[in-house]
């Protein structure tokens, strides 16, 4: 209705510079404690409804610094930006800062163009599963375990006992699958420009300017300069984000739930949590 009106009024008062909602899609994907919310579909549900539901925005843009995470999470979020694309008829740009690396890649594919720094990283596509052995730490220790189960292999890859043959083969059956579906989508998404290079769905990942010779991404390109030139230099932006609890407002990053007592005792494992992360954004140097 307001801007029904504008149409009437002299001068400047009657003009509406176009705005292009942002979406900052940032951090380690999945990976959440009670002290830090993780990258995860309910953590930007709430940003990308109101995102796309600006109904005068000629586009979405997704802004990515992603190095990967849970796949489901990833294919959640994926999904759920291309619902909203379509239910809504918008274009999405996605932008991407330092990384979009295995499901930070993932996300970027529900991107109608994808545009990077020269500098950054991209691809990773593949599937891992690391975490560590220690068959001889509790006899060292003196240490006695004992485990019951009422299934044979629910104690399948068990870091105190020995590997077996038949576990790692199961493991490596279902990394496949991901694999293959995750390759599908890359090729779904952008199969009309990607090129043959028999590493690309290996796991490497490469430099913005790289990914764009093998059809990764469309382009070099920042946010603020790429909306001005697709859609005028009065273009403003708008960066839209959900809503944070009371303590978050005093805490950034924070997710705390229930009493301080309780955040408290969860402290060990958020320091775990973050590690963890932590070694996801080492593997590329960030």
């Amino acid at each position: 209705m307001l801007n029904k009106l504008r149409a009437y009024l002299p001068g400047k008062l009657g003009e509406v510079k176009p705005v292009v909602p942002v979406v900052r899609l940032s951090g380690a994907i999945g990976m959440s404690s009670p002290l830090k919310a993780g990258l995860s579909l309910s953590s930007v549900e709430e940003a990308l409804v109101t995102a796309f539901s600006i109904k005068e925005a000629p586009a979405v843009a997704l802004t990515i610094n992603s190095p990967g995470g849970s796949p489901v999470q990833s294919h959640l979020i994926f999904k759920r930006i291309r619902q909203l694309a379509e239910e809504n008829e918008k274009q999405v740009l996605v932008f991407v800062e330092d990384v979009a690396a295995s499901g930070g890649y993932m996300i970027a594919l529900a991107g109608d163009d994808i545009l990077v720094d020269p500098s950054s990283i991209i691809g990773s596509i593949g599937v891992v599963s690391a975490g560590f052995g220690f068959t001889q730490l509790l006899d060292k220790a003196g240490v006695e375990r004992r485990v019951y189960t009422s299934g044979e292999k629910k104690v399948t890859l068990d870091p105190f006992a020995p590997e077996v043959k038949e576990d790692i083969e199961h493991l490596k059956s279902l990394q496949h699958e991901i694999h293959e579906m995750f390759i599908d989508m890359v090729k779904s998404r952008r199969g009309d420009v990607l090129s043959d290079d028999k590493d690309l769905f290996s796991g490497l990942f490469w430099t913005g300017v790289k990914a764009r010779d093998l059809g990764l991404v469309d382009g070099i390109g920042d946010l603020h300069s790429t909306i001005r030139e697709r859609f005028g230099k009065d273009t403003k932006t708008k960066m839209i984000g959900g809503k944070k609890r009371f303590l978050g407002r005093f805490l950034p990053g924070a997710n705390l739930q229930g009493s301080l007592t309780e955040a408290a005792g969860t402290i060990p494992a958020a320091a775990l949590s973050t590690l963890e992360e932590r070694s996801l954004w080492a593997k590329f140097g960030l």
